[in-house]
C-alpha cells in the first residue's frame, strides 16, 4: 500500500485530531496495561524500557501487544549505545595496510540502529516531531474555553 501509514487512533485522538479526518471506529483497541518487559533484551535495552514503559503506558500509546514493537525500539537504542562508545574508544575510523583511512563497522552499526530507533520511537509518540503533534488535556473543559479568544490567539 502506497502512501503514509496511517497513525494509531489512541495518537491521533492525544493530537487532537488536527486532520479533522473521520477516525476509525471499527480500530481493534487493545486490552490497557503494561507489558513486561522481555527477559532476552539486552541490559541497557531493559534499562531504557524501565525508563519508559510506565510513562508510554499512562499516555495511552503502550499497551501489553505492543511488546515487540517497543522491545525492538529499546533493543535498537541499546545496540546504538554500544556501538556509539565504540566510536568514542576507538575513533570512528582506522588506517589500511595501504595508508588510507577507512570507517570503521562500528559506524555502520551504529548508523543502522539509530535508523531503526528514531522509526520506532516515532511510532510511541518519543522524538520532539511526533511529540509536537500530540495535545495532552489541558484540564479546560470544552464549555471553559472561549471560542473568539482560541480564534484570535487570546488567554495565554
Amino acid at each position: 500500500m502506497a502512501g503514509r501509514k496511517p497513525k494509531p487512533t489512541a495518537l491521533k485522538k492525544l493530537e487532537g485530531n488536527p486532520g479533522k479526518r473521520k477516525m476509525n471506529t471499527k480500530e481493534p483497541v487493545p486490552g490497557k496495561g503494561m507489558p513486561d518487559c522481555p527477559k532476552w533484551l539486552l541490559p541497557e535495552a531493559k534499562e531504557e524500557w524501565k525508563r519508559l514503559c510506565q510513562k508510554l503506558t499512562e499516555m495511552g500509546v503502550l499497551t501489553e501487544i505492543d511488546m515487540a514493537a517497543f522491545a525492538a525500539y529499546c533493543q535498537s537504542y541499546a545496540r546504538w549505545k554500544e556501538a556509539q562508545q565504540h566510536i568514542d574508544e576507538e575513533g570512528s575510523t582506522f588506517e589500511t595496510e595501504k595508508g588510507y583511512q577507512q570507517q570503521t563497522p562500528w559506524v555502520g552499526i551504529a548508523n543502522t540502529n539509530q535508523k531503526l530507533m528514531l522509526q520506532a520511537a516515532s511510532e510511541f509518540g518519543l522524538t520532539p516531531s511526533a511529540r509536537s503533534r500530540i495535545m495532552a488535556g489541558s484540564g479546560l473543559k470544552k464549555e471553559d474555553i472561549d471560542e473568539m479568544e482560541e480564534i484570535l490567539g487570546g488567554s495565554d
